[in-house]
């Protein structure tokens, strides 16, 4: 694997939410793997991209034009993209990485995960996506799921197109076997 890309918000959260972010941008830069995320300075985004900079790995932020003019871009990344859209943020985001990551986040890291999903779904990538659970943060969505799966609306074997998972270290390790 060369780039995991990380999808999370553009607030930072509890405090917890930023220090697992950097023990996950440590556990990737020692296995020589870069970041790939949203380009931001601020939230969560900013916390990943400033530790892995800190690290000395390789950074690629993708943001669209409209965020840069609200001055949220990472001036301090040297490969940050500047897109038209968000739509293509994510297109340039999936064709950087080898597998996701979602993390914490708001309504925008739904739809990049959701979309990733989607095109998973369809076939289009089997690249591994990974949904970290810290202390719970994504029950109510993956109650949706299961109800989903319940009411006939989702089927049952599409739930294996993506891991839970609510520690670190076995985030890392299903990582390592889905990208050898």
């Amino acid at each position: 694997m060369r780039k995991v890309a990380v999808f999370c918000g553009a607030k930072t959260g509890p405090d917890r939410y930023g220090k697992d972010a950097q023990r996950f941008m440590g556990l990737c830069q020692q296995r020589g793997w870069g970041l790939v995320y949203g380009g931001g300075r601020v939230g969560l985004m900013g916390v990943f991209a400033d530790e892995m900079l800190r690290l000395g790995g390789e950074v690629t932020g993708v943001i669209p034009e409209h965020l840069m003019k609200w001055e949220v871009g990472h001036t301090g990344v040297k490969d940050l993209r500047v897109v038209n859209s968000m739509h293509e943020r994510k297109q340039v985001m999936y064709e950087e990485s080898d597998a996701f990551v979602v993390f914490p986040g708001g309504i925008g890291t739904l739809d990049e995960f959701f979309e990733i999903l989607t095109w998973k779904q369809l076939g289009h990538h089997n690249k591994p996506i990974v949904v970290y659970n810290p202390g719970g943060y994504f029950d109510g969505l993956l109650t949706w799921f299961s109800r989903a799966v319940q009411d006939g609306l989702y089927a049952e074997e599409q739930l294996n197109l993506f891991q839970v998972h609510h520690d670190l270290d076995r985030l890392m390790g299903f990582l390592l076997r889905e990208t050898k």
